[in-house]
């Protein structure tokens, strides 16, 4: 058995889609009308009770027990163009992890959460360009030594 895909119910295909093409880049694989699959991994889904057979009155928005998960390199500039989507509900502000993580949540047009999260990869070659030895990074942000030493040796 292989895994696919994760897929999100959404009200309106098109609105979302345009929310993850321009705001998270995502590119689109497969456009079947009501199912879109991105690149990314992840698909979404209009009219997802009639697909299942389900009640739709037990579709339940702001669930909040799931996310998407995205990493950037740059994690201002993410912020920034997150600042022109003046719609965007946030689950929470960008907020700084005690492994050095900055991250932002939100929600996405149905009320999935969303988090964003700065590359951890960015994060250590940053703390070893800082002159931080790989033992001393890897106790910062919390990673192993053997993933230290794979971003000390990988260019950006």
């Amino acid at each position: 058995m292989k895994y696919q895909v994760s897929l999100l119910a959404v009200k309106d295909i098109e609105v979302s889609k345009k929310f993850y093409k321009e705001l998270f880049e995502q590119e689109i694989e497969l456009d079947l009308g009501k199912n879109v699959t991105f690149k990314g991994g992840f698909a979404i889904q209009e009219d997802f009770a009639w697909l299942t057979g389900i009640n739709p009155d037990t579709i339940i928005q702001k669930s909040n027990n799931m996310e998407l998960y995205f990493e950037v390199d740059d994690f201002d500039e993410f912020i920034e163009k997150l600042n022109y989507y003046k719609d965007v509900e946030f689950v929470h502000k960008p907020l700084k992890h005690e492994w050095q993580q900055r991250v932002v949540r939100i929600y996405d047009p149905d009320k999935h959460i969303i988090e964003i999260g700065e590359s951890m990869e960015v994060i250590a070659r940053r703390y070893l360009s800082e002159g931080y030895s790989v033992e001393e990074t890897s106790k910062i942000i919390q990673h192993p030594i053997k993933f230290v030493k794979q971003c000390e040796n990988s260019k950006e």
